[in-house]
């Protein structure tokens, strides 16, 4: 017998879990987009949840803002800027999640993408249990290191939410080995090393990367940092079981001044990746 991984926790309950089932019975791919809470501001966030939610969006992730924000690039961190000068904090973006909650027509799940810093100001243990119970599904924390990561994610275990690693494709097999029984929900794996943006093209071997990550963590992959649009989607898609969109989604906030505009710009760029991904499932299917 070839090497078969030991299986991370499964938190059978958890709304993540669940659309990755759902999606592997369907046989398709997943989509996962991102907004910067509080970019242009917080009722703007909540109703664009619901706009993406809406147009075909299977996760939607939810950055936190912060000052140094080492992952991500000149879009995101613009975005993360115009929040922090309107003095965002996390309790109001926890309490807006409540409310997004409260307004889904569909229990689309919703992940928090955050750095350490603020969480430990917050307090490690009151961040999980007010965002676990506004309604978060899982934790995204690009500069906690795997080694450090314990603390926060039997925190994170006891609200049911999970705790999702990041890897690159400089990260080396024994690395992603280490990962084996402490990964939670799916793989974030980074297309290209440096940070988020919009990218011409990726030319990192996803095949061989996304090979290893399979040989050593059982759990869904998704693939994130430079999909720009709907044909990137479905150039990544054979090596995933989802994607990710980020600062493309951003970027139409910038270019919109008001909510029709970027509702409209957002909601069709959304319903167009979702498309591609389900074309590329028809085009498979008869080839």
């Amino acid at each position: 017998m070839g090497f078969q991984p030991a299986r991370a926790v499964e938190l059978s309950t958890n709304r993540i879990t669940k659309r990755f089932k759902e999606l592997t019975a369907q046989q398709e791919k997943g989509l996962i987009t991102y907004l910067t809470a509080g970019y242009p501001d917080l009722n703007t966030t909540i109703k664009l949840v619901e706009v993406m939610a809406g147009h075909g969006a299977d996760f939607i992730e939810l950055g936190i803002p912060f000052s140094d924000p080492i992952a991500d690039g000149p879009v995101i961190q613009q975005a993360a800027n115009f929040a922090l000068q309107k003095e965002i904090k996390i309790a109001e973006i926890i309490a807006a999640v409540r409310k997004m909650r409260q307004r889904l027509l569909t229990p689309v799940p919703l992940i928090f993408m955050t750095y350490y810093n603020p969480i430990l100001q917050y307090g490690l243990k009151r961040f999980v249990a007010h965002s676990g119970k506004a309604g978060i599904d899982g934790l995204i924390v690009p500069d906690l290191p795997f080694e450090e990561a314990e603390e926060l994610r039997t925190a994170a275990d006891a609200y049911n939410l999970a705790l999702i690693p990041l890897v690159a494709p400089t990260t080396p097999l024994e690395r992603l080995t280490a990962f084996r029984a402490n990964a939670r929900g799916f793989v974030y794996c980074v297309s290209v090393t440096g940070v988020t943006g919009v990218r011409n093209k990726i030319t990192t071997d996803l095949a061989s990367f996304t090979d290893r990550v399979r040989q050593c963590i059982n759990l869904p992959v998704a693939i994130g940092f430079g999909i720009a649009g709907p044909h990137q989607a479905a150039q990544v898609a054979p090596f995933c079981e989802a994607v990710i969109v980020g600062s493309a989604v951003v970027n139409l906030i910038a270019k919109n001044n008001d909510f029709k505009g970027m509702s409209l710009a957002i909601g069709s760029l959304t319903q167009d990746i979702k498309s591609a991904l389900l074309n590329y499932k028809k085009t498979s299917c008869r080839t």
